[in-house]
């Protein structure tokens, strides 16, 4: 698949379809970081987050408990959402692939032709460069024609 292209509408709506348990790497306990946001939507509609921080370990983000690898996650892994720089992204990859996830999820700015080779060569999905908060409520943006202003 051709990462630098649009993703078919159906390709992503799967996913977020299919997919319960996230693993999110590089997830924030500070409430003005964009991962903490997402984090808090993904867990509102009901996927069941797992924040991971080696920094905060131990810790909670939102209620929820921080895991310092994606190997510590103590449940069965669907797919890990990726918010780190993109060199980060094949290591992670691999820790993706270890773990019996499904899909690899690089976050807006999370792009790694290599990582996604990896990853699909092991038989996951792989989305980059978007993000899945967005992603589920795309099917409600509509056009406001004949908006008067």
């Amino acid at each position: 698949m051709n990462h630098q292209e649009e993703y078919p509408a159906d390709y992503l709506a799967d996913i977020l379809r299919e997919v319960n348990t996230i693993a999110m790497v590089g997830a924030s306990p500070d409430p003005t970081k964009f991962s903490y946001g997402v984090l808090r939507v993904l867990n509102e509609r009901g996927y069941n987050m797992k924040p991971v921080n080696p920094k905060e370990a131990g810790n909670e983000i939102r209620g929820l408990k921080v895991y310092g690898s994606i190997a510590d996650v103590d449940e069965p892994i669907d797919m890990v959402q990726v918010f780190r720089g993109p060199e980060a992204l094949p290591g992670i990859a691999q820790e993706a692939i270890d773990a019996g996830a499904k899909v690899l999820w690089g976050q807006i700015g999370v792009y790694n032709e290599d990582a996604a080779k990896l990853a699909e060569d092991a038989g996951l999905q792989v989305v980059m460069n978007r993000c899945p908060k967005i992603e589920l409520f795309r099917p409600f943006w509509k056009p406001r024609l004949n908006q008067v202003i």
